[in-house]
């Protein structure tokens, strides 16, 4: 997607098997009771993003592990860890406006979300998790035509 890539040749790691997850009866549920939300869920929602830079995906590059999500379900919070694939990663803000955009359009609006650079993997860690959790940053971001065209581009999705 983009030219003058950062990582040329970046390693691709094997996408772990889907598991399937056992879902209640309708006898088991309360009809208004809330599903919580785990690990594993959050991270069937995010595997497939593309990175902005290789057709491959986040889960392949290992930029995002199931081991990287915190769920608080309690609390209604999620947080996730990314690591890029180089420490001058210029596509990090994008990958992590990614996660974010897709995890506010598939969870229920009633969590909060951090999406961070995992500690000492980004140069500029603590200016990318700035931009990435600030309300008013990323508002500004998805305003910006040429951003939005790029982030749609990542979470498309692929048949494989």
């Amino acid at each position: 997607m983009v030219t003058g890539l950062i990582n040329a040749n970046p390693i691709v790691y094997a996408k772990k098997e889907r598991r399937i997850r056992s879902t209640p009866s309708a006898a088991d549920v309360d009809e208004y009771a809330v599903e919580p939300i785990d690990q594993l869920e959050v991270f069937d929602h995010i595997r497939d993003i593309k990175d902005p830079e290789h057709p491959h995906s986040l889960e392949e590059l290992q930029v995002i592990t199931e081991d990287a999500i915190e769920v608080d379900d309690k609390q209604s919070h999620v947080r996730v860890m990314f690591t890029p694939t180089v420490e001058h990663c210029s596509m990090a803000t994008v990958i992590g406006l990614c996660l974010r955009v897709k995890l506010m359009r598939s969870l229920p609006s009633r969590y909060k979300v951090d999406v961070k650079v995992a500690p000492g993997t980004h140069a500029t860690e603590a200016a990318v998790n700035k931009q990435l959790n600030d309300k008013e940053r990323v508002a500004a971001a998805l305003e910006n035509p040429n951003l939005v065209e790029m982030v749609e581009q990542c979470l498309a999705p692929t048949f494989e």
